[in-house]
């Protein structure tokens, strides 16, 4: 029997939970602490493979210090023929990335260069070591 596919939302739930928790320097072991979870249980929820119940969100918020709404941001959004993603969403590899302890720290260090032409050219430096031209936002 094949296992089942976590829902997008969840996913996306989870990895802004995920992401959340790694902002605030904090453990899956503390955020279950909190919330009187294993840390197996935050895994789950992270990954998407258990859903979150909305009880169990609003505590999560409290303890991440975010509204509720802040898990939803970037969701993926389906229409009412299910057509996928919303063309305003950004791409999913955006949330992934930002989700990882690298792209945490590379986004949490960046915002720190108070120089706007300075953060271009770091911008440019990397388009040029990935080769790719730059796509217009």
């Amino acid at each position: 029997m094949a296992k089942k596919a976590p829902n997008p939302i969840d996913k996306h739930v989870g990895s802004r939970v995920r992401m959340r928790r790694m902002m605030v320097s904090m453990s899956q072991e503390k955020l279950g602490e909190h919330l009187g979870i294993t840390f197996q249980q935050i895994q789950k929820y992270e990954k998407g493979t258990n859903r979150i119940g909305a009880s169990r969100l609003q505590q999560i918020s409290t303890v991440l210090g975010v509204p509720v709404a802040f898990f939803f941001e970037g969701a993926p959004a389906f229409g009412p023929e299910g057509e996928g993603f919303s063309e305003d969403q950004s791409p999913a590899y955006v949330s992934d990335f930002l989700a990882t302890s690298d792209g945490l720290t590379l986004t949490r260090n960046f915002m720190r260069i108070a120089d706007p032409k300075i953060r271009r050219r770091i911008v440019e430096l990397v388009i040029a070591i990935a080769g790719e031209a730059e796509t217009p936002a």
